[in-house]
């Protein structure tokens, strides 16, 4: 399983990306491996500010459908076009292609709140 190293990661199964003061986040690999194949991702939250752990949006699997929470407080700018034609992105890339929401950070110290690639490897194993 691929935990890459320059992500940070929540006990929810998210990762973070941090880029200036533009967050881009999406689900973990062994988060869409434990939800199986993805049928629809529904995010509706855009332009609204959210705190950290605030339900952003659900994914949808054949199985079942989870909440997806936001790792830090900020504002979504942009849900990812792609996976309203193609969801399975989040199974095939989900670290790439399959990103979900780019978010304007509100209070950058919460990025160290979040887990290291190493802590998260730990959680999960």
């Amino acid at each position: 399983m691929n935990f890459p190293a320059n992500l940070r990661y929540t006990k929810d199964h998210e990762w973070i990306s941090i880029e200036g003061n533009t967050a881009t986040i999406g689900i973990t690999e062994f988060a869409q491996s434990e939800l199986g194949d993805i049928v629809y991702v529904d995010i509706t939250t855009i332009g609204k500010t959210l705190a950290a752990e605030e339900v952003f949006g659900t994914v949808e699997a054949v199985k079942t459908v989870s909440d997806l929470f936001l790792p830090i407080a900020g504002t979504v700018l942009e849900v990812n076009p792609a996976l309203e034609k193609e969801p399975e992105l989040v199974n095939s890339d989900p670290y790439g292609k399959g990103w979900m929401v780019k978010v304007t950070v509100s209070n950058p110290s919460d990025v160290a709140q979040l887990m290291s690639a190493e802590a998260y490897q730990a959680l999960v194993h």
